[in-house]
């Protein structure tokens, strides 16, 4: 357990949903978790135990990151914390995408378009949201919301999306707008960032 009185936030990005072992968009359809998902989760959970007090979690409102916060929680021995839900951590929105087998998509636009939106920062799926727009509901939500309970040296844990979580990253780590689509977080993967008072920063702890 760290006893230095200051912040810290672990990001854990939901582990594999049944859409993603089909190589599905899935956006803001509501997937449960597979059984791989559900395993990888305990986990994820086990191997954090013991490490840190966390004080209060969050999530998006759907439900592969809703599960995957509460395996990971059983896994760690986490009980009796306040869980709130909330859509601003939301995944991407994939418009038109949504349900669409990412092969075959490749197939019929073009690799080079489907990279563009899915690495790009501001360009977006038909109907659906760009990075740019996911930072721009993840951020102030993240600043009015969590930052403060950062601030006051909680220990805030975040259940979320690859692309929520990007949007995290990109201000923790001070990343530029061209560097951010190129951030990796794997699902199942933990990383924990301590809150710096005295200059409002963010270091990269795991």
């Amino acid at each position: 357990m760290h006893s230095d009185g200051k912040g810290r936030l672990l990001l854990i990005r939901h582990t594999q949903s049944v859409w993603n072992s089909l190589n599905l968009f899935t956006g803001w359809v509501d997937v449960e978790l597979s059984e791989t998902g559900k395993a990888h989760a305990i986990e994820v959970g086990e191997a954090m135990a013991g490490k840190y007090s966390v004080d209060k979690s969050y999530t998006s409102s759907l439900v592969r990151a809703q599960q995957t916060l509460q395996l990971v929680m059983e896994g760690a021995g986490i009980s009796g914390i306040p869980i709130v839900e909330d859509w601003q951590l939301n995944e991407r929105f994939y418009g038109l995408w949504q349900g669409r087998n990412k092969d075959q998509m490749k197939a019929k636009y073009g690799e080079a378009a489907i990279q563009a939106v899915r690495r790009g920062f501001a360009d977006r799926p038909p109907g659906g949201e760009s990075l740019a727009d996911t930072t721009e509901r993840v951020l102030p939500y993240f600043e009015e919301t969590i930052e403060p309970e950062l601030a006051a040296g909680q220990t805030i844990l975040i259940a979320a999306h690859g692309n929520s979580l990007r949007a995290l990253v990109k201000k923790l780590e001070n990343l530029a707008d061209n560097v951010v689509p190129g951030v990796e977080i794997g699902n199942g993967e933990l990383r924990v960032y301590r809150y710096e008072t005295e200059t409002n920063s963010y270091v990269r702890e795991v």
